[in-house]
């Protein structure tokens, strides 16, 4: 009977550890935006963006090199700007490589026309009761001026419809992932016009996302003060429209991100949507632009094409005064105990020039903050184990009567000022820490591809060493499941001997639970980030010589 149960409680301890690993943290709650909100001034009904698009596929390169170009360049991003349709299609990362150890760059936006299409439309829309031409994603729109994009160095190019109407868009590049795109109409004719200017992101593929309950992939908005967010799924079963004063929209990947913001104080409509295999996210401004005979009128938008740095999102977000921009990175429920996490990190990260050193240290200054906390619990636990000879001599004498052995355990421990269940405040401790961490090592571009030493070339991702092929010894490639790294195998010893150092359980069967919890523990975290996994180990080793001081010292009377 009894190896019965302690088969059922190894497997449900497993089921719960692994349930906590995938779903310990839900996204930030999502809030419908009203249908209501009120808007100023509307005289005429924003019209939806629709936009014709070619359904044939072509190559990366060949889709570029077959139309007419801009060439745009900064410190942290190359490219260009289609001049069909003044499209931003073309956008590769200067600074991030695609995979470690390999020079290939991170490409990200790609042309409509290519198998996997990424790119930033603006334009002008009418009401339907125009009847003049305007520009189309495969308009020819010519060069004035500059020809090579560049911070200080705007492009202006231009479309004219024939019928008295020139189109101009001037597009400004900063020194990081910012376009500022400046729409204007200039009306020679003799009639007045009205248009709604629109920025629409598109994607004509489902990408492949992290499949982790605590990382939002997809779309994402804020629309007056509240944050919206839905997978790709959300959108294939129904579009979502929202209406708005002030706000942002996009979409975003783990480590990158598409955004578009309107200009401040103009009404807009915005879609997230599915056609065709293809996933849109626009704004249109709701209040309708009029150009009068001989006269212009314009439109500003901003928009990003970002890796998502932490400094450089924040500097945007204050800078130009955006809503809620910093929640592009998905520092999840705890942000103000997370992010803040990441800033002390950051520091001792430029202090050493390693993240694993700033986790070694950041767990140190835990430990540390917490002593006087620590030291009481594992005081406690101390006398526990000392007295656990006592414990069981009273068991044995009054284990037929489990009041009278209740009243005299209390009495114990009143006697002996010991507290039962503070051996679970170092846990407790460690919980939110872990969280955040582990949070900040999934979420943060700044951790990717970060070394720490020998083997650990990437503290983002798993330990790549696996013992069922001796750390590399032996040629062979262990599945997945089956690559149990040298960091988690460290970890896992350090629990056992921390282990060791408490009371053992008086229920025999809770006993042997504990005496495999480490082994659990080191299959069930093997997968993690080593960064976590380094924390923990180290956490471990703290507590460890804490823990081996105050027992030496630790002495009671049980007569």
């Amino acid at each position: 009977m009894d190896s019965k149960n302690v088969l059922f409680a190894i497997v449900l301890s497993t089921l719960v550890l692994i349930f906590w690993a995938t779903f310990f943290e839900p996204p930030i709650s999502e809030k419908e935006i009203s249908k209501n909100e009120t808007t100023q001034n509307e005289s005429v009904e924003a019209p939806s963006v629709e936009i014709t698009e070619e359904s044939k596929k072509i190559s990366r390169s060949e889709a570029i090199s077959n139309v007419d170009r801009i060439k745009l360049e900064n410190n942290n991003i190359k490219g260009s700007i289609s001049l069909e349709g003044g499209i931003i299609d073309d956008v590769i990362f200067k600074n991030y490589n695609k995979k470690l150890n390999e020079n290939e760059k991170v490409v990200f936006l790609n042309p409509k026309n290519s198998g996997e299409g990424y790119y930033i439309e603006s334009g002008w829309a009418s009401s339907g009761n125009e009847k003049t031409k305007l520009p189309l994603d495969n308009s020819k729109w010519s060069v004035k001026g500059n020809t090579f994009l560049t911070p200080g160095n705007p492009i202006t190019l231009e479309w004219n419809n024939g019928e008295g109407l020139t189109f101009v868009k001037k597009i400004e590049l900063d020194d990081n992932f910012l376009f500022t795109v400046t729409q204007e109409i200039k009306n020679s004719s003799n009639k007045s016009f009205q248009f709604f200017p629109y920025v629409q992101i598109t994607r004509n593929y489902k990408p492949e996302v992290t499949p982790i309950y605590i990382l939002h992939e997809g779309f994402l908005g804020v629309f007056g003060d509240e944050l919206k967010e839905m997978d790709y799924e959300d959108v294939e079963e129904k579009k979502f429209v929202a209406n708005s004063s002030k706000g942002w929209l996009g979409i975003t990947d783990k480590y990158w991100l598409t955004a578009i913001v309107p200009e401040k104080g103009k009404n807009f409509k915005s879609e997230f949507l599915s056609q065709n295999g293809k996933y849109k996210a626009n704004f249109i401004i709701k209040d309708p632009t009029i150009v009068n005979p001989e006269s212009s009128s314009m439109s500003v938008s901003s928009v990003f094409v970002a890796a998502k740095e932490v400094s450089a999102i924040d500097n945007y977000a204050e800078k130009l005064g955006i809503e809620k921009f910093d929640l592009t990175i998905d520092w999840g429920w705890f942000y103000f105990f997370t992010k803040p996490l990441f800033f002390v990190i950051d520091y001792f990260f430029k202090l050493t020039g390693n993240f694993g050193w700033a986790i070694v240290i950041i767990t140190a200054l835990v430990r540390l903050i917490f002593f006087p906390l620590a030291n009481y619990s594992f005081r406690s636990m101390a006398k526990m184990k000392v007295l656990q000879p006592e414990m069981l001599r009273l068991k044995e004498l009054h284990k037929d009567d489990k009041t009278k052995l209740q009243q005299e355990m209390m009495a114990l421990y009143k006697r002996e000022k010991v507290n039962p269940i503070s051996g679970c405040l170092p846990v407790l401790i460690q919980i939110p820490f872990f969280f955040a961490i582990y949070k900040m090592l999934f979420v943060t571009l700044e951790m990717r591809h970060q070394p720490f030493f020998g083997w650990v070339e990437d503290l983002s991702a798993r330990d790549p060493t696996s013992i069922f092929n001796l750390f590399g010894l032996i040629p062979w490639d262990p599945p997945t499941f089956l690559m149990i790294g040298a960091w988690p195998i460290l970890m896992g010893l350090s629990m056992y001997l921390q282990q060791k150092l408490n009371p053992t359980p008086p229920d025999p069967i809770q006993a042997k639970i504990f005496m495999f919890f480490p082994l659990f523990l080191t299959i069930i975290l093997a997968p993690f980030p080593s960064g976590l996994v380094v924390y923990w180990t180290v956490n471990n080793i703290l507590t460890i010589a804490q823990q081996w001081v105050i027992m030496r010292g630790t002495k009671v009377k049980t007569v």
